[in-house]
């Protein structure tokens, strides 16, 4: 638990999946060689997003964690990055991602705990279905990026954890602060 909030505002928190080390590199050097219009968001930002709780207090961030703190219930799992894709489609895309291919019922099944966390915490549930990826590049303005989803992409891991970070945003990048972290089993 972080004791340097401040008594009444976290800030703009969400909970993800990191990616450990050397599946950040090797997934930075793989696109680095592609032609991803827009801006590649920084590697150490990297994460498959289980659920993103915008601006909140102390007291909903405690309930949330209070909640979130089931994932640790659960198994770690296998986890591999499989394929490209793009929101809203390929043809006009705003957002490069990589999809997550071997633990996807798994992360799943974290995102529904992460959410039934965040609706028992007092937050408004997601409208958005959940489709586990990591967001690569943002792209404005939106972008044909077709060609780009025929690149082949198998990267696994292990996921053992989940963290909890605080979003700073400002010049350049965001800056990703891990405010708490929970183990999976095993």
């Amino acid at each position: 638990m972080v004791d340097d909030l401040a008594a009444d505002h976290v800030g703009r928190v969400f909970v993800a999946a990191p990616l450990p080390p050397e599946v950040r590199f090797a997934l930075a050097e793989r696109v680095s060689s592609m032609p991803i219009p827009g801006k590649v968001g920084p590697p150490e930002n990297w994460h498959v997003t289980l659920r993103f709780l915008d601006t909140i207090d102390r007291v909903t961030y405690e309930r949330f964690l209070s909640g979130l703190e089931r994932v640790g219930e659960e198994f770690s799992f296998p986890m591999s990055l499989r394929d490209f894709g793009a929101f809203p489609n390929p043809r006009k895309a705003t957002v490069f991602w990589a999809g997550v291919g071997r633990g996807a019922g798994d992360i799943s099944l974290l995102n529904e705990i992460a959410e039934e966390a965040a609706i028992g915490a007092g937050l408004l549930p997601e409208e958005r279905p959940f489709h586990p990826h990591l967001t690569l590049a943002r792209i404005r303005p939106p972008a044909d990026v077709r060609p780009l989803l025929d690149e082949e992409l198998d990267l696994g891991w292990r996921c053992d954890h989940v963290v909890v970070y605080r979003s700073h945003l400002g010049r350049g990048p965001a800056r990703y602060e891990p405010l708490d972290s929970i183990d999976l089993i095993g």
